[in-house]
Parts: C-alpha cells; structure tokens; sequence
C-alpha cells in the first residue's frame, strides 16, 4: 500500500457536524457524505447514491437513514446498506446493495478517515523531506512529543489515528479551516516558517530562540509559540483535497484565557491568511499537476446467491453474535440483545428475522426488534412456550450473558412499504417484535400510522420503553376473548382506503380470523400483509407423485410420509429452507406444471389459486406429476 492511502486525514471538524446535517468532504480527489446519526456515529460514505450517482449531501439525514434526494432510496446508519427503494416498496433489498465506507475517528476536535480499507489500518508514518537543522535543534525538541502512539502491532492504540502529545489531555482551541489552493507537501513545508505569539493582546517577551517544527506524520506538523513563557503549542494538519488543492487545519494546545479568545482568531486568522495569499502567489507561476481521479467501482444490483446450506439444509451459521444482554421485558418475555463478535452486523429491513443456532442444536427463528439503522446490535424477543420442544426454554435457561451464539444473516419475508397513506399495525402477543421495528421506522420517518397491541394483561405488554416513545400512536387491546377481539379486529378492519396497508402478526387464530374480516371488507391481497409463528394447520403427508425439477433433468418419487423437501436432500440437492413449517417462505419456489396442494400459511388467497408457487416443505401435488424451477 503506498504512503499516500496510509495516511488517516481530518476532513470535518467535529462541529461541522450538527443534528441532522450532511456535510460535503473532500479527501485525494473523492467526495465524501458525512453524517452524525441520532446515537452520535458519525458516517463518512462516498458521496454518492447507487442508484444514479446523485450527491447524498443534498439528500435527508433522518437520523437512523439517510435518504437520496433524487428517488429516495435509504441507507442505514454504520453499514450504509440499502434499507428500502420506493420503486420496489414490496421488496427487501439485496444485501449487496451497499455504499462504499470508510473508517471514522474524532478527535481533537476533528473527524478523521482514510481510504485505507476497513481492518487492517496502517499507521503511515512518512517522512515529510530533509529538517533543517537550523530550524529544528536536536536539543530543542521536547521527549514527550512522539511520532505516533503505537502499539506492539505498529497499528496504535486507536487504530492507526495519530496521537499527538502536545494535544492529549489538553483543552485544545480549534482555529479557522483555511483553503489553500496548492500542493499539499508545499504547504506543509513552507508551515515551517510559522510564527505565532500565544496571546496577542500581551506584551510578551519574544526571542528569536531557532523554534521551529517538529515533524510528526506525513501531513502534520507541530509549531511551538514563540512566546518564551507560554507553552502553547500550534498543530497543523494538512488535509490534501486533490493535487493541487488543501484544506489546512490547525489546532491549539491550549484555550486561550477567557476573553482573548476572539484576539487570538483574529490574529491566526490574518498570519493564515498571508500565508495562503503567498503560497497561492507563488503557485500561480509554475504549472500544477494533474488532479487526482479517484477509483469509483460499480455495484452490483442484482440478487445475490443464498449461502449454501448446511448439512441439513439450512441456510444460517454464518455470524458469530455475543448475548450482550438478557433481560425480561414482558410476562414470560426475555429480551436477548446479540452485539458482533468480529463484523459489523449486516443491514436489515424492518420485518426482518435472523434464524438462531442453540446450544442444544436446535435452530429457531425470531423477528428484529431493532429500529432502522440500529447495527450495534440485533435486539430479539422470546416468548417461554409452555409446550416448548427445547427452543424458547433453551434461551430463557440456558443460554446467558456472554455467551456466543452462531445466527444466519437476516432476511426477510415481511417487508415494510413505506408508500402507503397509512398503515394499521395489529399485533397479537409477542406477534409484536417485527410490528415493533416496523412503527419506529415508519414514526422516525413521519409516515402515517397507528400499531394495535393486543395482549393477556399489561404485564404482558412486551417493551414497555418503545411503547411510551411511539406515544400515542399505539392503541393497547388488553385481556379479550376470541369474540371480543374478533369484534375488534372487524371494527379495524371494517373498510379499507385507497393506499392503505395492514400489518397483522400474532396467533394463528387471530391471524385467520383478521384475513377473512379483512376479505369480507373488501381489503385487496396486496394491501394485506402477515406473519404467522408457525404452521398450526395439520399437514397430509399421505398422497404419493412425482416432482421433475426442470433445472435439473431430474425426476424424483415422493412417497407417503415425506415431504418434497426431504426427498431433494436425500438425493443430493440441497434447498433453502429455515422454518420447514411452511410459515417463513424461506423454500418458497417456482411451480411450471401440476397443481399444488398448499398446506402453508405463509402464500394468500391469490397466490394459492394462482398456483405457481409452493413451499415444498409442508405443501404437495393434487396431480401425478410437478414440475419444479430447481
């Protein structure tokens, strides 16, 4: 790697940087988006939307996104994952949608980056060119004033930033930023020649003692002040724009005593600003080089490929995830807060589920609860199941803070739109987790709403917290019986509008029961959305018929007590698949020929009679013979 891209640069003061702003930076030819989220993470992206390349920062920081201007697709906090594209609003975007991002530090009051790739982040530590002696008396320069702060790896403590002696632990005073339009390396060696008093308003003895500057890295240098009693000392970095362009940034040990602090601008600001006139003088009688072209590579849009499943046929495994936190949340709820072990948590899009590998070898799967752009960590919801089989009795027992789980990346069966005039969330239990990440993303986005909690009792209310903070936006339906919610449930759904979306998680019963009330009220297929916690329809596995999977050139006999599923795995083809109750879609796939007998939960009313597709987990075939897309 050359020295140039080793090098972490300043390329924003930290005050550039207010709530919900998007500031426009400039690093070796490359514009960058930087942005503070709501939880203090600053992002620095390039600057640009994948869609069409238009500049994020004339687009929206909504806090936990950030939306393009242009055709607001949205990016998430930290990963810069695509959380949502209007032209597609039925539909999760590919993970691969993805900016490009770059490393952030803050400090002395600066935000730091480098276009090094995120991981291994070398120091840089490069000689600026031959020190006069003259300037720079060996006797004179401080032993605390070190190079880099490094650790054994040579990466320093911080990951590669520059920790600057003269500015630790000090109350440093950050000057005016100057544009400079010259070479970076010319106006770092002509900072030598700076001279500064610490107070000018002062009468202060000053001699000509040979201070001068002590180099630290490839584009900072530190100039003592020529003010025999002061210690002030003044930092300069040096943030190269483009080849003939920079950005000079300098930085106080010390505040100013109070009062002076706008002499001491002043006064900076009329030395830097002579010294940029002559170095801009100077520069206008040679030729400049070239400007530097940054690499802008192409992302992929198309779908990735699944991972290949495991053993078993399962998709997941793939993300190491620490139990953060354990906590109870609701009546017979635990909270399981899941941090990375290695990697930034991949983007997710509100309805999303991760599938969890148990110590006890079972695998489950459970909704995000996460608002948009929180990639800190997956927050999950688990309900003790009475009749549980080792999965919700595993976590609630077993598993314990610190321990290290294995989970899938997270995908997506029940997305959001965010299209709709308005949308009606109804929940049921702990039906409630994806409704949950779907109302803080529709609340931060001042989208139209109203989520309805329906539950035993208050104590069995799950996040009490992100209920108060949705605030009135939430109608809680306690302690019901079948008829009673039934009642309630026509009187949600007893018309529906024109742009309209419902959301409807919960029970089994009160899922069938809430889509025939919202058919016989004349709600369209698409309008109605759902998520069942598992198949409780009884599953017919007594028919016999053959699959041919097209893709293959193979013909497959099912037989009596086996699903088609089965019958793939035993002969070599694995499938996607999570659930494998006919309730995620995960093994949902195309049907060219025959007529499927559905036994799922997870297709509508539309696409069952449509009958080109199928979950071959639970469903079979009403004809002899089907022909699969595999």
């Amino acid at each position: 790697m050359d020295n140039q891209t080793a090098n972490w640069y300043p390329v924003a003061r930290s005050d550039d940087l207010p709530l919900r702003h998007i500031f426009h930076g400039l690093l070796q030819g490359r514009e960058l988006a930087l942005w503070r989220a709501d939880d203090g993470h600053v992002n620095i992206w390039e600057n640009r939307c994948l869609h069409r390349g238009v500049r994020l920062t004339i687009g929206h920081n909504e806090g936990r996104e950030l939306r393009c201007q242009y055709h607001g697709w949205r990016y998430a906090n930290r990963s810069a994952g695509c959380t949502y594209i209007p032209a597609h609003p039925a539909d999760a975007p590919a993970r691969t949608i993805c900016n490009v991002t770059f490393p952030m530090v803050e400090r002395y009051g600066l935000v730091w980056t480098t276009e090094s790739p995120i991981g291994e982040i070398p120091i840089g530590e490069v000689p600026i060119g031959e020190v006069p002696t003259s300037e720079v008396p060996t006797s004179e320069v401080p032993t605390s004033e070190v190079p880099i702060s490094a650790g054994p790896s040579g990466t320093g403590p911080t990951g590669g930033v520059p920790t600057i002696a003269s500015l630790t632990g000090k109350a440093t005073f950050g000057l005016r930023n100057v544009p400079v339009n010259v070479e970076p390396s010319v106006v770092l060696n002509a900072l030598a020649t700076y001279r500064f008093v610490a107070d000018p308003d002062a009468s202060v003895s000053v001699t000509n003692r040979g201070h001068g500057w002590i180099e630290l890295t490839a584009t900072l240098l530190s100039v003592p002040s020529t003010d025999v009693a002061s210690s002030t000392t003044i930092v300069f970095f040096v943030q190269p724009v483009d080849s003939a362009r920079s950005v000079l940034r300098s930085v106080l040990s010390t505040s100013p005593k109070s009062g002076s602090e706008l002499s001491v601008l002043r006064d900076h600001a009329t030395r830097l600003n002579r010294f940029r006139d002559e170095l801009e003088s100077e520069a206008a009688k040679r030729q400049l080089p070239a400007p530097m072209v940054p690499h802008i590579g192409q992302v992929s849009l198309e779908l990735p490929a699944l991972p290949e499943p495991s053993n078993d046929g399962r998709v997941g495994g793939l993300l190491r995830v620490v139990v953060a936190r354990k906590r109870p949340v609701a009546e017979g709820v635990v909270s399981l807060e899941l941090e990375a072990v290695e990697e930034q948590l991949p983007t997710f899009q509100p309805g999303a589920h991760i599938d969890v590998h148990l110590p006890n070898g079972l695998v489950r799967q459970y909704s995000l609860v996460n608002g948009p752009g929180e990639l800190r960590r997956y927050v999950i919801g688990v309900k003790r199941e009475p009749d549980s089989q080792g999965g919700s009795s595993c976590l609630h027992d077993v598993v314990r803070e610190g321990d290290v789980l294995a989970i899938s990346e997270p995908r997506n069966n029940f997305p959001l739109r965010r299209d709709a005039f308005h949308t009606t969330l109804i929940a049921g239990g702990i039906g409630a987790t994806p409704l949950l990440a779907m109302a803080q993303a529709l609340y931060v986005s001042s989208l139209s709403f109203d989520l309805h909690y329906f539950a035993q009792s208050a104590e069995h209310l799950a996040f009490a917290e992100i209920l108060e903070w949705l605030g009135d936006r939430v109608t809680v339906h306690l302690g019901l019986n079948p008829d009673a919610t039934r009642d309630a449930l026509g009187s949600l759904l007893g018309g529906s509008g024109d742009g309209q979306h419902v959301y409807i998680c919960g029970p089994g019963p009160m899922l069938d029961a809430a889509r025939r009330l919202a058919t016989a009220a004349g709600w369209p297929d698409e309008a109605v959305h759902f998520e069942y916690f598992k198949n409780a329809t009884a599953i017919d596995r007594s028919t016999t018929f053959e699959v041919e999977l097209a893709r293959s050139a193979l013909t497959l006999a099912v037989p009596q007590g086996s699903s088609i599923m089965e019958v793939l795995r035993a002969n070599g083809i694995g499938v996607p698949s999570s659930c494998e109750q006919g309730a995620c879609g995960t093994c949902i796939v195309p049907v060219l020929a025959g007529e499927p007998d559905h036994q799922d939960v997870y297709l509508n009313d539309s696409e069952r009679t449509a009958g080109n597709r199928m979950a071959i987990c639970v469903s079979r075939s009403r004809t002899a013979r089907l022909v699969l897309d595999i």
